[in-house]
């Protein structure tokens, strides 16, 4: 198996193309076309996490933040990154990352957190924009069955809970192939009218090759027509944090409480109590305090996530509790699902999972 099969199944996971714009996803150092010698998941990727992986013959490390985040001008030994960087190289380990991809996820990082809490009936917090597509595309109507399904079989049409979904019109085209021409129906040189189906589906954006190449191999046509359109509908399966309900209520200090010691952490820094039950639970994983109106719009109880600094605090407003139990904290139990993901993927090779706490915080 070479790193890009591995990488093909991480994508199946989180696709990169929903990676916010910011983000450095992918493969960051080491050769897409190498065989797998062994797979090491982490959280980051420090020189300890490369020392692991050359002594567990681990030559890929699939790590969820990225170790290249801003651009290298220079690779010295001088940083930490920079270190990693070299040593990585010298000792052909190659590293991934899919951090805000899997942030994104519905199956992600915040999925993760709402496992532990216990929370249910679970919705994303901020929706992704511009990541659905549409096709047209006008078929001789005694070939629209066939293409409609090549175009279902690649993953179109796919809304919500529901599938095979798609629009159709007849009508009648028309076209007239020139001299370089070889048209399937009609003469070279005359004008020729066909009963057509404009077929309208939807797909996901990630799966744009897919589908375009399912069209052109099923579709009857020297020349296809078709019109590709970015809709800016929010996906609702897609997108930062999520928000659902516990299925009992509980007042703050309980709900604090359980929280520190289901999360495994050292502290919960919170804004003021506001003598409420806690039912509805926004969270979104690493620094979240971009989504405290989100949380607040959302009708959340408390907003868990990290980072907060002085004045986040007052954006709750006496309106919800924040909650912030720290970076890592957060996030520790993402590597846990990659390395899940990958083990029932990779049944026939080496998946293992990091054994180093890269947690560059203590407590006293």
């Amino acid at each position: 198996m070479k790193i890009k099969e591995v990488i093909s199944l991480l994508e199946k996971l989180a696709p990169l193309s929903y990676s916010e714009g910011f983000d450095n996803t992918g493969l960051l150092v080491g050769d897409a076309n190498a065989t797998i010698t062994g797979v090491l998941v982490t959280l980051d990727t420090l020189e300890n996490v490369v020392d692991e992986a050359i002594e567990k013959n681990c030559n890929l490390i699939v790590s969820f933040h990225p170790i290249i985040f801003s651009g290298l001008k220079k690779i010295t030994g001088k940083t930490y990154v920079e270190r990693v960087v070299q040593k990585a190289i010298k000792n052909d380990i190659a590293i991934f990352s899919n951090h805000t991809a899997l942030d994104n996820s519905w199956n992600g990082v915040n999925a993760m957190i709402c496992e532990k809490l216990g929370i249910i009936n679970r919705k994303i917090l901020i929706p992704q924009n511009s990541s659905i597509k549409k096709l047209i595309t006008f078929v001789p109507s005694k070939d629209a069955e066939n293409v409609r399904n090549a175009l279902f079989e690649a993953g179109g049409g796919n809304i919500g809970n529901y599938e095979n979904c798609s629009f159709n019109i007849k009508g009648n085209g028309s076209f007239k192939g020139n001299e370089a021409a070889n048209p399937v129906i009609g003469k070279k040189g005359e004008i020729h009218f066909e009963e057509e189906t404009q077929i309208g589906i939807t797909f996901a954006k990630h799966l744009q090759n897919n589908i375009l190449k399912a069209l052109f191999e099923a579709h009857p046509y020297e020349e296809v027509a078709y019109e590709v359109t970015t809709l800016e509908n929010p996906n609702q399966n897609l997108g930062m944090g999520m928000v659902g309900e516990l299925e009992n209520a509980m007042n703050e200090t309980e709900f604090l409480q359980f929280l520190k010691t289901t999360m495994a952490t050292e502290c919960v820094r919170h804004s003021a109590l506001l003598q409420k039950q806690i039912k509805r639970v926004a969270v979104l994983g690493g620094s979240g305090s971009f989504a405290i109106e989100a949380a607040k719009n959302a009708g959340a109880d408390v907003f868990i996530s990290a980072d907060f600094k002085y004045h986040d605090f007052f954006k709750a407003e006496n309106t919800l509790l924040l909650a912030d139990i720290g970076h890592y904290e957060s996030e520790q139990f993402t590597k846990d699902l990659i390395h899940s993901f990958l083990k029932k993927k990779m049944t026939n090779f080496a998946v293992l999972l990091s054994q180093i706490n890269t947690n560059p915080i203590s407590y006293l």
